[in-house]
This record gives structure tokens, C-alpha cells and sequence, in this order.
């Protein structure tokens, strides 16, 4: 005979109805144990050879996630709760992992003294029975519960997954688009410039994003004269790079009608006043070289003064009065031409504000100064190499940092006789 537990009221807390013979036969097989924290009573899958009535103490019930390292928590349970049983009835190996959390107290009963007071209790086993119904209930609850957070969850990742693939897909079709407009706006810029008696002309152009608003031209008129245009539309992008079209296309039309470069400033600046409705400007220098004199007669419309670098290294910005080309119809002063005759190895440098305004990491620009000191330094050498090393120069200065305006210079080099 085994030894009396002494534990009537849990044993009668757990199996609530269980009459009083059940209850002594229990007292009676049970045995007390003690288990510390973190004790595997019941491990999912082992054999079931043990029946639990927890005394004191608390265990976690757990099973892990087929598939993962994680562990579902079934639940917690505590004194007067009991666990083991359906692995006793059933004869299947343990479903589930019971460890204890804290010290924990237990009564145990081995299979065959469980197997002798269920088959004598149908109080005992009408309890279990309704347990074992509740465990399930809740256990399927708690599994719909875990797979609806999942789910949306899920759904929450397949949104997220879906716009940023969406996503991709618009950057994808932007970028083509831009680098369709980047092409049709390279195609616009001329590839060669003219090769004429007496002078050598280079350019450069790099917009800041895949397009950009800066455009330059030179050829020659029907009166053998050079037209020389460099001019910068206010914004940057796809806009500007339309706007830009809509501006040389003007140039192109009237210079070819025009011979004072002050005229073609202000029908330019009437054109785009009919054509454009974008809220934009355009500053340009424009001029026609006579090769004959060496005069460059030309218009500032708002631009950057050129730079005028002499063969004997002396520097001058040309000057020269008129207000920006498109944005209002009344113009506030007059286009004014100004004239200057090239002598052999003078270099002019026409550019846009993205070259003197570069700026590096510590927002320092590169200056108009340093673009002066920098071309009297390199005036002996032909138009090309001076727009190579105006180019790198700049870009050296930036480094790392971004670029917030196209860059564009146009070189014209005097040759010596």
C-alpha cells in the first residue's frame, strides 16, 4: 500500500464531482514530488507513463511549430489543475511539452493506478472527459486566433512585398522614360561643332539628373557669320529638358531671320511667352562672330558674364544689360548688344551657373574667380583641351557631393595667326 497523500481538497478541486471513493483511491496511489524551474515533465513525443495534479507551483503546457525553432505556448496551468491524462487514455505518446516555470509541486500516478481509478470512476472519468473537451476547444481557439494574427500578418508582408514591387516597377518605367527623354535631349545638342577658319570651339554638358535644362549651339549662318548660344532653363528634370526643346527650336527659327542678336533675344523671349504655359525662364547669352573682323557681337539675357581670358593671361567678365527670356511679358529694359574683337590666343568661356557654383562636402562654390584663375592658366592650350580641364577641375572640387545643377561651358579659342 502506498502512502496517503493528505491532499483531499486539491485532489477535489481538480475533479470537481468526484465522489469521495475516487477521491481516497487517488489519495491513496498518488505520489508527492518536487521539481525545480525549467523541469521537462512531459515531453511531445515520449511515451505517457505519468498522470499530474499539480499541487503548488506552476508549468508552462507548449508544443513546437512544425517547421521552425518556435514554440506555440498552449497554456500556463496551476494548483489544482492537472495534466497527462489523454496520453493515458489514449495510448499515444505525449502531445505536448509540460515544463515547470517556477518550484513546483505535483502528485504523480502511474499508468496502471490511473488506469485502475478511471475504470472505477465515472465521475473521474465524466471530468476528465469535459477537460479534455475544454483543452481542445481552447486549444483550437487559441490555434485560430495564432493562425488569423499570422494571416494578417501575412497580408500585411504581401501588401507591403506588393506595393514595393509596384513600386519598382514605376521606378523602373520612370527611369526608362527619363533616360528616353536623357536621349532625345543628347540628340538635340550638337555632336560636332564646326570646324572654321581662325577659331576652335568646344563644349561640355553633364545635367545634374538624367536630363537636364542647359543647351549650347554654334553654326553658321548663310552669311558665313558663326552663331554662338549658351542658355540654361530655370528648373531642372523633364520640364526643363521640354522647355529647353521649345527654346533652341525659337533660337534656331530666328536667328536664321535675324541679324542683330537683340532682335533674336526678343522674339525668342515673344515665342516662348505664346508657346510655353510652364511657369519657367530661360537665361542665355547669345552672339554671332564675324570672322572676318574677329568682332563677337552678342546679348546677355540674364546669364552669367562670360569670361574673356586675353593671350597675355589679363581677365575681363563681359558685361551687358537684358533681363532673362519667358516668364513675363513686359520686359523691363531693352536687350543690349555688346561687342568684342578676339585677338590671336584670346579664349572666351561662355557657361551656366552649374560650373561657378559647384559647391563640395563643406558647401564651398568654385567661384567665378576660380574659374578666372583657372583658364589663364591653361590658355595655351587648344579650346578643347581648356573645356577637358575646366570639366575636371570642377568635378575634383565637388568630390563626393551631389550635383545640384547641369553643368554646361562652351570654350571659343582665337587661333594664333
Amino acid at each position: 500500500m502506498k502512502r496517503r497523500t493528505g491532499h483531499t481538497a486539491i485532489i477535489k478541486r481538480a475533479f470537481k464531482g468526484l465522489d469521495n471513493e475516487a477521491v481516497d483511491m487517488l489519495r491513496t496511489v498518488a505520489v508527492k514530488k518536487n521539481y525545480p524551474t525549467n523541469t521537462i515533465l512531459c515531453e511531445k513525443g515520449a511515451a505517457a507513463d505519468k498522470f499530474y495534479v499539480i499541487t503548488k507551483g506552476k508549468v508552462a503546457v507548449t508544443r513546437d511549430l512544425e517547421g521552425t525553432d518556435e514554440d506555440f505556448v498552449l497554456g500556463f496551468l496551476g494548483e489544482g489543475e492537472y495534466f497527462g491524462e489523454m496520453g493515458l487514455i489514449t495510448g499515444e505518446p505525449r502531445a505536448a511539452t509540460v515544463t515547470t516555470i517556477v518550484e513546483t509541486d505535483v502528485l504523480e500516478v502511474s499508468q496502471q493506478d490511473f488506469d485502475e481509478v478511471f475504470s472505477s470512476s465515472p465521475s473521474m472519468g465524466r471530468n476528465i472527459l469535459n477537460t479534455m473537451i475544454d483543452i481542445v476547444r481552447e486549444t483550437d481557439q487559441r490555434a485560430i486566433e495564432d493562425l488569423e494574427q499570422r494571416y494578417q500578418e501575412l497580408a500585411k508582408a504581401y501588401a507591403e512585398l506588393e506595393a514595393a514591387q509596384a513600386d519598382r516597377i514605376a521606378k523602373a518605367a520612370l527611369e526608362a522614360q527619363l533616360e528616353v527623354a536623357a536621349k532625345a535631349q543628347r540628340s538635340l545638342l550638337p555632336t560636332n561643332l564646326p570646324t572654321v577658319e581662325g577659331f576652335e570651339f568646344s563644349a561640355m554638358f553633364e545635367p545634374a539628373r538624367q536630363v537636364g535644362g542647359d543647351f549650347y549651339d554654334v553654326h553658321i549662318l548663310d552669311d558665313g557669320k558663326v552663331a554662338v548660344l549658351l542658355a540654361d532653363v530655370s528648373d531642372k528634370g523633364a520640364h526643363a529638358a521640354l522647355f529647353m526643346a521649345v527654346a533652341r527650336t525659337l533660337f534656331f527659327t530666328e536667328c536664321r531671320h535675324n541679324a542683330d542678336p537683340a532682335d533674336v533675344m526678343l522674339a525668342v523671349h515673344n515665342g516662348l511667352i505664346e508657346s510655353s504655359a510652364y511657369d519657367m525662364f530661360v537665361t542665355a547669352i547669345y552672339g554671332v562672330i564675324d570672322l572676318e573682323t574677329r568682332t563677337f557681337r552678342y546679348v546677355r539675357g540674364g546669364h552669367d558674364e562670360p569670361l574673356l581670358v586675353r593671350n597675355d593671361g589679363s581677365t575681363k567678365f563681359l558685361s551687358g544689360k537684358g533681363r532673362f527670356l519667358g516668364l513675363w511679358p513686359e520686359l523691363t529694359m531693352p536687350f543690349e548688344v555688346q561687342e568684342v574683337v578676339f585677338e590671336p590666343g584670346d579664349t572666351l568661356v561662355i557657361y551656366s551657373d552649374g560650373v561657378t557654383d559647384m559647391r563640395n562636402m563643406e558647401g564651398d562654390s568654385f567661384g567665378s574667380e576660380g574659374l578666372a584663375n583657372l583658364v589663364r592658366g591653361v590658355r595655351m592650350y587648344d579650346a578643347d583641351r581648356i573645356a577637358r580641364t575646366i570639366y575636371n577641375v570642377v568635378q575634383s572640387h565637388r568630390g563626393r557631393a551631389e550635383a545640384f545643377d547641369d553643368f554646361s561651358l562652351l570654350v571659343i579659342r582665337a587661333k594664333k595667326r
